[in-house]
């Protein structure tokens, strides 16, 4: 092998080194040491086997907190994409006049509103937690705007506390949506905006309607963009606890008890065997999943 092949070969591993060895010194390091704890006291001298794990699998919060996390995410996730989606679709069709989804915004006369539109869906993403919650507590106290509302169209009193009721996860999940959907929707349009304006054309020529277009052009070439919005809307799911957290405070109602939640009572109360345990059990949760998708995949490409 020439010189000039191999300095060819390294010049990329050598532009990620620096990426590589922060990614070893800070997560693959430190998660290793998680492993080792997991299995050891609190002392951290003894090897206790699977205690912890028994420990943490038997703990009432924690079979709270995980229940908590995986409604809400099979909730919020299907929920965040279909609304992000039609939103994208909508203001897509809408900007080219056609009800072709892959033209956004190539219409000059429908700039303006096509600007001002997506810019209302974004404008979420740039309000900081803290502010936006204190606009919901004003919203949804007992003697909150939303509560004078319905007493003004019913005629009733209501005091009810949103924030710590059985109405908490609906409140949870609308605050997801209106945060994230801006999100979500701009990547459903750069989806839609790279899907080439002829296939719909000649769709159109072969006498297919709107839907046909869609299942046929519009999802197929939009598969790429499906894992990316999906796997985003996950990690983004998980940042939901800062509005959880500011919104009801460190004991929250139950039906919005989080991971989040428990893992900052364990980290107060400075137990780390179960913080280790746990942390090991949620992410063999996440992987094992992931790589059974990601090889079901590789196997039907070959």
């Amino acid at each position: 092998m020439s010189l000039s092949r191999v300095r060819k070969n390294l010049t990329p591993w050598i532009f990620l080194a620096p990426s590589l060895l922060g990614v070893t010194i800070f997560t693959a390091v430190p998660f290793f040491d998680v492993i080792r704890r997991s299995f050891q006291d609190t002392m951290g001298a003894a090897f206790v086997g699977t205690a912890n794990y028994r420990a943490v699998a038997g703990n009432r919060a924690f079979r709270l907190a995980v229940g908590n996390t995986a409604r809400f995410l099979l909730v919020c996730i299907p929920l965040l994409m279909g609304v992000s989606f039609g939103a994208a679709l909508l203001l897509s069709a809408g900007a080219d006049n056609s009800g072709d989804s892959g033209t956004a915004g190539r219409d000059p006369k429908n700039k303006g509103r096509y600007g001002i539109f997506r810019t209302t869906l974004v404008l979420p993403m740039t309000i900081p937690a803290a502010s936006m919650v204190l606009v919901w507590k004003i919203l949804l106290c007992p003697d909150g705007v939303f509560n004078q509302f319905l007493a003004g169209v019913t005629g009733q009193v209501w005091e009810v506390d949103w924030a710590f009721s059985r109405w908490a996860f609906p409140v949870l999940i609308v605050t997801y949506l209106w945060k994230n959907t801006g999100y979500d929707m701009i990547l459903w349009l750069a989806g839609l905006q790279g899907i080439p304006g002829e296939l719909y054309e000649a769709a159109k020529m072969d006498g297919a309607g709107f839907w046909s277009r869609l299942r046929y052009v519009t999802v197929p070439c939009l598969r790429g963009t499906f894992g990316l919005v999906g796997i985003l809307s996950v990690v983004n799911s998980f940042r939901v606890y800062r509005e959880a957290y500011l919104l009801a405070g460190s004991y929250p109602d139950t039906s919005i008890y989080l991971i989040p939640h428990l893992f900052a009572h364990w980290f107060l109360d400075l137990d780390v065997q179960k913080m280790t345990a746990a942390a090991v059990m949620l992410t063999a949760a996440a992987v094992v999943p992931a790589v059974g998708v990601f090889i079901a995949g590789k196997g039907k490409e070959q």
